[in-house]
């Protein structure tokens, strides 16, 4: 396997002179094309943190992110944004859906950032809202979803682009125990049919323990990593 994603040497601080915190410390770390990795910590152990640089919506302070070999420490914002539309997609703990749009409205709006056309998108649209179950609901309201529903919402718009890449980041925590062990199962197995590869945050051991590897952060810095 190929490194997808590698970080050398991160440190994140923020604040000034005055008062600075070190939310990442000498970070290095490597993730393998097609592999799912937890990264677990306690709140305010950085491992949010870690997430947004390795997923380039934040920048390190200093040190270097590799993705698919590619240096992106210099991209200009532009080049960021296409790099994130292109191999990237991400279901969060808030689903930040348009509430007052349709389903399927939702689901393609990266293709819409991409330029892809009406027709086309709403074809793949609506074969991705069939693949998460959600085919009947493509002309309703985003805001008329359960729960569970619209985290399936979010998993579409992930994958509606082909990424390489999915960044979850507590993808259950605002869903009940049933409706996340359904989810996690869901998106696991569109991991490993499409060979994508997965990171997650979370401080669900259970879920950490489903992944190939964890990778275990406390102050910003890497205690280890269990496989």
């Amino acid at each position: 396997m190929n490194a997808i994603i590698e970080t050398q040497n991160l440190d994140k601080i923020y604040g000034n002179d005055g008062a600075t915190t070190a939310a990442l410390k000498d970070v290095s770390i490597n993730i393998q094309a097609g592999e799912s990795v937890a990264i677990v910590g306690k709140s305010g152990s950085g491992k949010s943190t870690l997430l947004h640089i390795l997923a380039t919506l934040d920048r390190p302070t200093s040190g270097k992110l590799f993705v698919d070999g590619h240096d992106t420490t210099s991209l200009k914002h532009q080049e960021l944004d296409k790099l994130r539309n292109e191999k990237f997609g991400f279901v969060f703990q808030q689903f930040f859906l348009n509430a007052r749009n349709t389903c399927l409205e939702n689901v393609v709006l990266p293709l819409v950032i991409q330029g892809v056309g009406a027709r086309q998108r709403n074809e793949r649209g609506l074969a991705m809202l069939s693949v998460v179950g959600l085919a009947e609901f493509a002309k309703q309201k985003a805001n008329d979803l359960s729960g569970g529903q619209k985290q399936r919402l979010c998993i579409a718009r992930a994958l509606i682009t082909n990424p390489q890449i999915i960044f979850a980041d507590e993808p259950t925590g605002n869903l009940d125990s049933e409706n996340g062990r359904s989810i996690i199962e869901f998106l696991f197995r569109l991991q490993r049919e499409k060979g994508m590869t997965l990171i997650i945050v979370t401080h669900d051991h259970e879920l950490a323990l489903m992944c190939n590897r964890m990778i275990t952060i406390k102050d910003g810095v890497i205690l280890g990593e269990t496989v």
